[in-house]
């Protein structure tokens, strides 16, 4: 084995650095792109239960302003992801610019609606009859209609989601590189808190016009969708600010992870939006 090693030649400095830099680029932007992709698949399947934010946190759900009552918030669970998965790609986006976040938005779109059709193909298959009733504290259950109404989810709300989704992607790495070419490595706030309260108000009507206004069977009226809207934005907002602070600290651990040089260096790609590490 020595004999053979000692065949190849030494490595120099700059091919070392070289290596230990698309080494840990690399990993990188697995790591991410593994937490963005499955954070947007569990917020998808997991947002078909609805609950009620007041109640959760103990508050009453009767709130009044300026004399009228608000209406009450309630969300999506898949609520608490998505402010998540922007945040993932704002990072991503600095590091590996408006190409990486686009190729695993349409990546991540297709791994949902792969996984949309596998689900609609289970419910389709005849359940085994000793599955069927389950015992619960609740009574009796009958399985396949509750696997089927937990995750049938309409068609509708699946596109919806879907169009929300890549143009929400599309419109928060585009307003991050515009604000970062701007302000430079200044104002890391402002270019990621800001690109993700734009893209989710985007991402919010999108999601309820098609899902209940556009879909006949709903047709909700634009008045309620944008009572609606304007609640959940709210809590969207309220997420983005207090997030701010994990965006600093994920920030801070990569750079150390990756040391002062390789980070500067994914960062100047990242603007000159090279394909090099992805």
């Amino acid at each position: 084995m020595s004999e053979n090693n000692s065949n190849y030649p030494p490595l120099h400095l700059d091919e070392d650095r070289e290596i230990v830099f698309n080494r840990k680029a690399n990993l990188l932007f697995m790591v991410l792109s593994t937490f963005f992709i499955a954070s947007a698949l569990i917020a998808e399947f997991v947002g078909v239960k609805v609950f009620s934010v007041e109640k959760s946190l103990g508050l009453a759900s009767n709130v009044q302003l300026l004399g009228m009552n608000l209406p009450s918030l309630n969300l999506t669970t898949g609520a608490l992801l998505w402010p998540i998965v922007f945040i993932m790609s704002d990072i991503i986006n600095e590091y590996f610019g408006t190409r990486g976040v686009r190729i695993l938005s349409y990546i991540t779109a297709i791994l949902i609606s792969y996984a949309f059709l596998i689900i609609f193909f289970a419910m389709a298959l005849t359940p085994a009859e000793f599955w069927i009733m389950r015992q619960s504290e609740a009574g009796p259950v009958n399985m396949d209609v509750a696997f089927k109404a937990i995750f049938g989810q309409g068609m509708w709300i699946i596109v919806g989601s879907l169009v929300a989704f890549i143009i929400g992607q599309v419109v928060d790495v585009t307003i991050f590189h515009h604000i970062k070419r701007l302000t430079g490595e200044r104002h890391l706030w402002l270019r990621a808190t800001g690109s993700t309260l734009v893209s989710q108000l985007i991402d919010t009507y999108i999601v309820l016009i098609i899902a209940f206004h556009i879909n006949p069977q709903t047709n909700w009226d634009l008045g309620l969708i944008f009572v609606i809207g304007t609640t959940k934005y709210i809590y969207k907002f309220i997420m983005a600010i207090a997030l701010t602070p994990l965006i600093y600290i994920v920030h801070i651990l990569i750079d150390e992870y990756l040391g002062e040089e390789t980070a500067t260096r994914l960062k100047q790609h990242a603007m000159q939006d090279r394909r090099t590490f992805i």
